[in-house]
């Protein structure tokens, strides 16, 4: 009787406790009362302010919720991150947080990480928003966290309790734009998505998706120590728009190639993603969902907020959905309506609304939610089986195999056999594959004594965003009889995040990838060679065999600070080297103290600072890791004056992702600036403003006859007037024909400098100017006809080229340069033929190999032999400076920093300078 009584009173604190529970959850508001309108309706977005208060309520009402602020966005909005789990698992979360980083790290023994995913809980992170005019991404983040807040259901509630999902905002800038854009027009049924009048984000675009190995954007370096430094989700969940015609969603897996640095666990853990996520489709009947060759993503590349993951042990997880807040059509593709293995069940032509779209996002979250509730314990331990495969690699002597050497090796046996057989014996495998000086790196030396040490620390800081463990040593260390100083950093290939470190210091060797033998290429889904520390210019040593030192570990996720550096007395002045890029920082800001500045052609184009002006440059050094030297008696006796230039940027309606890269990197370095747009350029009198007109790819559309086969380009049409609204008219318009020439041309003549790069480098054709493309070949009857795609195609890679030394506009270069080259599917990258003779047409960069790459892919890199990337000519009192590639891609090309601002700081020409 007693034990029934104790039984009775239990069952009824239960069911207040129940009753409890869902009286809080029935306080939870709806998107209809706080929105004002259902998530899915047609013709109807929130802003981010809109969304920012839903976050905070759901927070405030749900005991299912934390709310998190990551870091402020580029426009200065708070990026939040909500975390939805059980009530129990919050009240533990900062134990199960770190249970993931210890699986993660990898650094604890099989039985101790038994026990850790015994105990822990899945992390699945679901994102929304990145690209803000793909709507859908944005809209089904709110309505999964409403879900995950008000569905009590048998399987919510058993996801709550096995999982810890991250609710992350990706772009709160982009949303906050593109929907108030989108709700301008007060009749919804006239409701059209078109483009606003800027980047949705203040400088990337659709980039800020192109970003996350090197952390450029404060919104990525939010992301990332999130991901990387706090919570190391297993799952990472990134939804896109928009799917192939004919389909509704891509989903996973993808189609090859993937990268070899990558541990062979996670393209089979996005095939059981896939699967799952495909079956909860067909049991749900909705068609339409498609994967691996059905679309062109792949898990090649590294740089995306769902790519870098994989080379963080992470399953990444990308969908592109079709969806538009105005209702659309699903068009019939014949293609598409026989079921294969990429498209089990297609879809049917129909009109096609938003609130579809919100519902199939709703499908896929909650597949993989219930995938990892299900399956809590192995993602666990499989994160940490990866992280240790890794480090026992980085260990001990190891070999990646990689397609060029693997096919090197065929070929040469098949020749020893005489066509008879590519099979290599044990013996060949050693001799061909498996030298000692083929191994694997061990580890990686950055010394702190090469030339531009800042940028070194810059290239560690992005290390310290995407969370790789980094050294630096605290006294002199010695390793295969090279000396190294105090201060040099040191990247073990021993660690959980060894794919990463890979793959920012080694070459990509992307396979030769075609149609079929002798067809056209398939075009990567971005680039297809991007090694960092290339990229960056950063000097380092591979370290074979295993080593030890004095060395300390640098905090994960805390950025390494540069040390600052005193300025000596001096009665001469000082000497800045020109071969740091942030020296360039110091002197913009002496320029806008009204110090005067100059360069030295006899140093390399070093800055001088004249004496009297201490405290000023010692202000000017600050936080930038330069040094000043004691200049000697009569340094500057040759020395050119550096004025601070009034800089033009082109840009045009709606942004330009290469112009917005563009003022990025110019803010960061300090040069001030004026955004100017065709209109503006049109009207004419520029010289009277401005100094350097900076026309980056896209402002001008490459000329047929500077294109290889089927390249010739034109710049995007400006909407229709009547669309948009008047304050932003003075934005469009296009920078084309006779008009535009002739106004480049004044200014000119007139003494103005025009820095042109990729595409718009075919202003010097349109001038004019007697230069012909280098890629071209003997046609029928001896013409010269463009290569084709067939003979020639360089998707983004790194090369290299030689520097003329001799130019002041190479200063502070090397003699061999590494630049980012990309003639592929979206860019055009000119090489050009230059008449000999000419001293007013001089090269500056040019092709001195036949096998000029260094990282990625480039089927007939012998014709770039021989040709020049870069020249400048005299044009009456001014210069045209062009550039067949883009000299600042993405903010990550520090390498080739310094020609752009040896551009800028050397407006007029030096000889004219130097005799006034």
């Amino acid at each position: 009787m007693i034990q029934l009584k104790a039984l009775q009173r239990c069952a009824c604190a239960m069911l207040l406790i129940a009753a409890g529970m869902g009286s809080l959850q029935a306080a939870v508001p709806s998107p209809r009362s706080h929105f004002g309108f259902d998530i899915g309706d047609d013709y109807m977005l929130a802003n981010y302010t809109q969304t920012e208060a839903y976050f905070r309520k759901i927070a405030a009402t749900s005991d299912r919720f934390q709310l998190v602020e990551l870091g402020k966005t580029s426009e200065g909005r708070a990026q939040l991150m909500l975390i939805a789990s059980s009530p129990a698992n919050l009240a533990r979360l900062e134990e199960y947080r770190s249970v993931s980083e210890r699986l993660a790290r990898a650094r604890d023994g099989d039985a101790a990480a038994r026990a850790l995913a015994a105990q822990g809980r899945a992390v699945v992170w679901i994102d929304g928003g990145l690209h803000a005019n793909e709507t859908v991404g944005a809209h089904q983040l709110i309505e999964t966290v409403w879900q995950l807040a008000s569905r009590d259901d048998a399987e919510t509630r058993r996801i709550l309790d096995d999982t810890i999902v991250l609710l992350v905002h990706a772009n709160p800038d982009g949303q906050e734009l593109y929907s108030d854009w989108y709700m301008r027009e007060p009749v919804p049924a006239k409701r059209v998505l078109d483009k606003p009048p800027r980047l949705y984000q203040k400088y990337a675009g659709h980039d800020n998706n192109r970003d996350f190995y090197m952390a450029a954007l404060q919104e990525t370096r939010n992301l990332n120590l999130a991901m990387y430094t706090r919570w190391y989700p297993q799952i990472v969940y990134n939804h896109h728009q928009t799917s192939p015609k004919g389909t509704v969603i891509v989903i996973p897996p993808y189609r090859d190639p993937y990268n070899y640095n990558i541990d062979a666990m996670i393209p089979v853990g996005l095939e059981a993603l896939g699967a799952a996520m495909n079956l909860r489709y067909l049991q749900e009947n909705k068609p339409g969902a498609v994967s691996k060759g059905g679309s062109v993503y792949s898990t090649w590349w590294n740089g995306g907020l769902r790519t870098m993951p994989y080379f963080h042990n992470m399953l990444g997880v990308l969908t592109e959905i079709t969806g538009n807040p105005t209702p659309m059509q699903i068009p019939f593709l014949p293609e598409r309506q026989l079921p294969d293995s990429n498209l089990p069940l297609p879809v049917a032509a129909q009109a096609w609304h938003f609130r579809q779209s919100i519902d199939y996002s709703l499908t896929a979250n909650w597949a993989l939610l219930d995938y990892a509730s299900r399956n809590r314990e192995q993602l666990l331990w499989n994160i940490y089986r990866m992280g240790r495969n890794s480090i026992e690699r980085g260990s001990r002597d190891s070999w990646t195999a990689s397609p060029a050497a693997l096919n090197s090796a065929a070929e040469q046996v098949k020749a020893a056999s005489k066509g008879k057989s590519s099979e290599l014996t044990h013996a060949q495998v050693a001799t061909l594959l498996q030298r000692p000086d083929q191994r694997d790196a061990r580890g990686y030396v950055i010394p702190a004594n090469q030339a531009d040490l800042p940028t070194a620390v810059a290239f560690i800081n992005a290390l310290q965003f995407a969370g790789v463990e980094v050294q630096r040593a605290r006294a002199d260390f010695e390793i295969a009889g090279k000396t190294y100083p105090a201060g040099s950093f040191v990247v073990r290939a021993d660690q959980a995040f060894r794919p990463h470190v890979r793959d920012m210091f080694e070459p990509q060797d992307h396979p030769q990838d075609f149609e079929y033998p002798g067809g056209p290429p398939i075009a990567p889904y971005d680039s297809a060679g991007w090694t960092l520390a290339l990229q960056m210019g950063v000097a380092f040593d591979r370290v074979l065999q295993g080593f030890e030192g004095p060395f300390e570990p640098l905090p994960v996720g805390v950025l390494t600070t540069l040390e600052a550096v005193s300025v000596p007395e001096s009665n001469a002045g000082w000497v800045l080297d020109a071969r740091v890029n942030n020296a360039v920082i110091a002197v913009n800001r002496l320029l806008k103290a009204g110090v005067s500045v100059q360069r030295l052609p006899a140093q390399d184009g070093a800055y001088f600072v004249p004496a009297g002006n201490r405290v000023a440059l010692m202000t000017a050094l600050h936080e930038t890791g330069v040094a000043a030297v004691a200049a000697g008696k009569g340094v500057a006796a040759d020395a050119v004056p550096v004025r601070a230039p009034r800089i033009a940027l082109w840009d045009r309606y709606s942004g330009s992702m290469v112009s917005g890269w563009t003022r990025l990197v110019l803010e960061n370095f300090g040069f001030d600036y004026e955004v100017v747009y065709p209109q503006q350029i049109l009207a004419g009198n520029l010289r009277e403003r401005f100094d350097v007109l900076l026309l980056p790819s896209g402002a001008l559309p490459l000329p047929e006859t500077l294109a290889i086969e089927g390249k010739a380009g034109r710049t995007p049409a400006s909407p229709a007037v009547a669309s948009i609204p008047k304050e932003f008219h003075g934005l469009l318009g296009e920078l084309e024909g006779e008009a535009a020439t002739q106004v480049l041309c004044d200014f000119l003549q007139q003494g103005g400098h025009v820095v042109a790069t990729g595409s718009s480098s075919g202003l010097a054709v349109a001038l004019g100017l007697p230069v012909s493309s280098h890629l071209r070949k003997a046609g029928a009857e001896g013409r010269s006809e463009p290569l084709s795609q067939r003979e020639y195609y360089i998707p983004g890679s790194v090369l290299q080229v030689e520097v003329d030394k001799g130019r002041s506009l190479n200063w502070g270069l090397p003699s061999q340069l590494d630049v980012y080259f990309s003639d592929g599917r979206w860019d055009n990258a000119p090489v050009f033929d230059l008449p000999a003779g000419r001293a007013d047409i001089r090269p500056l960069l040019h092709f001195a190999s036949a096998t000029p790459l260094r990282s990625g892919w480039a089927w007939g890199q012998e014709h770039l032999q021989g040709g020049v990337l870069a020249a400048e000519a005299d044009i009456g009192a001014g210069r045209l400076t062009f550039f067949g590639t883009d000299i600042s891609f993405r903010a990550q090309t520090h390498a080739s920093f310094k020609l752009l601002f040896n551009s800028l700081l050397q407006a007029e020409k030096v000889e004219a300078a130097a005799q006034e």
